[in-house]
């Protein structure tokens, strides 16, 4: 039966869950539709100009970018046409690969990354009221949400401590190779810059 079935919802903790995640991911894409409008952009040119913000060069090429946002490299690449034609984007060639460029922000670009940057703060202020009891939980449940999602290539590319080959858990402790420490709920990480893929 549908999760989305209210009698299904009635008998069933998973799908309650379900539809919870489902609300959820509905205010992102509000959010992200009014984030778009300010500057006529659609809501994945403003995930790529908030992508190219904060990640690495090695990561701001289409091929990448595909795989991050779970689409076609077609597509990508219209996006990509639409930031560079507005000038909020600028390509880099790849000497070694005639057919590969990196893509930075450009001035106009950066200004416009960082005030979209921001389109999360209603969901920001409604998480701020939880506690921090109900915030870990939450946190850790969704780690585990994901992690299985990206073992089953629902999610596809992840960098999150659960999916990184530093990360081990023993007697009830989250540990991380690289920086030689045990790690609390809340330093577990869902974008970590030095991840490594499990193999």
């Amino acid at each position: 039966m549908s999760s989305f079935n209210p009698i299904t919802q009635g008998k069933k903790i998973d799908s309650k869950i379900i539809v919870s995640l489902e609300r959820i991911s509905e205010a992102f894409r509000v959010l992200l539709w009014d984030e778009g409008k300010k500057n006529s952009l659609s809501p994945i040119q403003i995930q790529i100009l908030i992508f190219l913000l904060f990640h690495k060069k090695e990561q701001c090429k289409v091929s990448y970018l595909a795989k991050e946002f779970n689409m076609t490299k077609a597509t990508i690449s219209d996006s990509i046409k639409t930031l560079h034609r507005k000038e909020l984007i600028k390509k880099e060639n790849d000497f070694n690969d005639t057919r590969s460029y990196t893509i930075s922000l450009s001035k106009k670009g950066l200004v416009l990354a960082k005030e979209s940057a921001i389109f999360t703060t209603p969901l920001e202020k409604a998480i701020e009221k939880l506690n921090l009891d109900k915030k870990e939980i939450i946190l850790d449940g969704l780690l585990d949400l994901i992690s299985s999602l990206n073992k089953v290539d629902v999610i596809t590319v992840q960098r999150m401590c659960k999916t990184c080959n530093n990360y081990s858990f023993k007697n009830s402790s989250h540990y991380c190779k690289l920086l030689e420490l045990e790690l609390n709920k809340t330093e577990l990480r869902v974008d970590c810059p030095e991840h490594v893929s499990k193999e």
